[in-house]
């Protein structure tokens, strides 16, 4: 019997979750609070007759006759008034990656964290493309699983980068490995707790059984209880203690000890991935690969031939002597710290953009005499500014836009000198997402 459901959302992500319900048959009410959307352009993307219609403004309970499910695009908050409305009808509420987890098929990677996710993702989804025929790389890493999940298939791999927005509604979601690669301070604007945010993290396992894997870091104090509590198998990573079971640093080596056996993954100088993040980005993968049955030896190989990715400690150009890097995705102070961290030496900083209400101390005091000056944008600039002022860091510069912040750090900066965009904060105010704001830097270092 057919359904009729309710997807909240006409972004990228709604717009692939219509896709994959109208194609089993099933009915589709597309909403969204904005009430300035043009109904008609979001009905031409479809060309179904009947199947689906489109809600905008209030939600009402009325408007939910026959609604059976909800699913909600992970950039909705959960504290929307339209969801008290489908609380009071009992209408329950999965987030995309449940509704696609519901209708794919073969064996499934999950790996989520705060910092480190779509580097981790797209590295583990080339070490099983090395290995695997069919292989489906989704989630935030930019292709919405939802969009692929009917073309897997028995003997197909999929990996998925999921969020903490994603998490927060899943039902029997289960990953076969799942990873959480660590947790800092992140999204405090929607979790509002760090309790809160790390239960929510923590759900990835939720449905995990003992044949299953997990991958935790073991640096992280949190995730390193948190293995000795869940059912799946842990494997734990560390760059910064040497593991007798696990994955760790011998000098300058990523190795693996598993049962008394050594195995060296990869040398740091031969890698392409700059910083001890990175480090330990190569182990979770590493970790995830091999309990998905990936050899050894096509995991090391894969790992010496892996490039960043793209707005990830991004090397853009080099000009007049002086490097440019491009960290849009460092979207909170810790990605931020991390990228300053893997500057090989004097850098000017471009930094500032929407405030999730992080906080900026420790990201500060980072820069640890390798900042030379440092060029703001956006809402957070004066807080930042502040926070700077109280560390005793007061080479501190505001730009209005993205150009402008591009051509100051040029002007001061030296031969031999870095400039960075890791902003530290979300786009959201200025650009539409961080690949924009990673474009338009790029473009600005381009056109100097």
């Amino acid at each position: 019997m057919n359904q009729k459901i309710l997807v909240a959302g006409s972004g990228k992500s709604g717009i692939a979750a219509v896709g994959l319900i109208l194609k089993t048959g099933d009915e589709v009410i597309l909403y969204d609070s904005n009430d300035a959307l043009n109904k008609d352009e979001l009905l031409h993307q479809f060309g179904e007759e009947g199947r689906i219609s489109v809600l905008l403004g209030e939600l009402k309970k009325e408007d939910l006759s026959g609604v059976s499910l909800c699913v909600i695009s992970p950039g909705i908050s959960l504290e929307a008034p339209f969801v008290a409305v489908l609380k009071e009808a009992d209408i329950p509420v999965w987030s995309e990656i449940q509704l696609a987890y519901h209708h794919a098929k073969g064996k499934l990677a999950a790996i989520t964290g705060t910092n480190g996710k779509t580097t981790t993702t797209a590295l583990i989804g080339e070490i099983m493309k090395a290995y695997y025929e069919h292989v489906f790389v989704v989630g935030n890493i930019g292709v919405p699983y939802t969009e692929e999940a009917l073309k897997t298939t028995e003997d197909s791999v999929t990996v998925a980068e999921v969020s903490s927005f994603q998490l927060e509604t899943i039902t029997d979601f289960r990953p076969d490995v799942s990873a959480i690669l660590n947790i800092t301070p992140d999204h405090l604007d929607r979790h509002k707790t760090m309790e809160c945010y790390i239960e929510v993290k923590e759900r990835i396992t939720s449905n995990q059984r003992s044949q299953d894997f997990c991958i935790l870091n073991y640096d992280d104090p949190v995730l390193r209880e948190f293995g000795k509590t869940i059912k799946p198998q842990v494997v734990y990573f560390s760059s910064r203690q040497f593991l007798e079971e696990g994955y760790c640093m011998d000098g300058d080596r990523i190795i693996r000890n598993h049962n008394g056996e050594r195995t060296e993954i990869a040398d740091i100088h031969g890698v392409q991935l700059l910083g001890r993040h990175n480090h330990e980005n190569i182990m979770a993968a590493a970790a995830v690969a091999a309990e998905m049955g990936v050899p050894m030896e096509i995991i090391s190989q894969a790992v010496r031939e892996f490039k960043a990715v793209e707005h990830r400690i991004e090397f853009v150009a080099e000009k007049a002597g002086v490097k440019y890097y491009n960290d849009s995705k460092g979207t909170n102070p810790d990605a931020a710290i991390q990228a300053i961290k893997a500057m090989p030496g004097p850098t000017l900083l471009i930094a500032g953009g929407y405030d999730k209400n992080s906080q900026y101390d420790e990201w500060i005091e980072s820069f640890d005499g390798k900042v030379k000056y440092m060029v703001l944008l956006g809402q957070t600039r004066e807080k930042i500014a502040e926070c700077a002022a109280r560390h005793g860091f007061t080479n501190v510069m505001y730009a209005e836009d993205m150009q402008e912040a591009v051509k100051v750090c040029a002007s001061y900066a030296n031969r031999g000198d870095h400039v960075l965009l890791s902003p530290a904060c979300a786009s959201w105010g200025m650009f539409k997402c961080y690949e924009e704001r990673g474009e338009i830097f790029k473009e600005s270092v381009r056109n100097l």
